[in-house]
């Protein structure tokens, strides 16, 4: 059997539970705020098992104390901004500018078309950012985190 380097939480279909908060923003017109807290809560589940499945390898690969708490840091803080931070706040505002660009341009839409298409838009734009933050977070994590638990 062929040994593979996939990482089951960031390479396969689970990676997208992290963007349920995104999915929840994007609908946030539409439901009830409890629905859009509970899609924060199962992205954060996601960053949790992620961190403890990096905290696992890590413990079975070095042990050492130190080694664990730096992998279990950068897990926490990449995922934390990659997954709901940074996605969660962009497609908050990119659904707040639609519907203001909205209302104001075209008045006599009625509010549910509206809320729809602003609905629409933020579904839209997730797979637009996925990558672009991912990418961002790790040039942060490699020019802050990264370095400075090297030194």
């Amino acid at each position: 059997m062929v040994e593979t380097n996939r990482d089951f939480f960031r390479d396969t279909w689970v990676r997208y539970l992290g963007y349920a908060n995104e999915v929840g923003e994007s609908f946030r017109p539409i439901v009830p705020v409890k629905v859009v807290r509970a899609s924060y809560g199962v992205a954060f589940a996601y960053v949790l098992a992620d961190t403890a499945d990096k905290s696992w390898k890590m413990i079975r690969k070095d042990g050492r104390p130190k080694k664990v708490l730096i992998e279990t840091g950068d897990a926490l803080l990449w995922q934390t901004l990659a997954s709901v931070v940074i996605p969660g706040f962009t497609i908050n505002r990119i659904c707040a500018l639609s519907q203001r660009v909205l209302s104001r341009n075209v008045p006599k839409m009625p509010l549910t078309v509206r809320n729809w298409l602003t609905v629409a838009l933020g579904l839209a734009s997730i797979p637009v950012i996925v990558r672009p933050i991912d990418k961002a977070v790790t040039i942060m994590m490699d020019s802050t985190y990264r370095k400075w638990v090297q030194a």
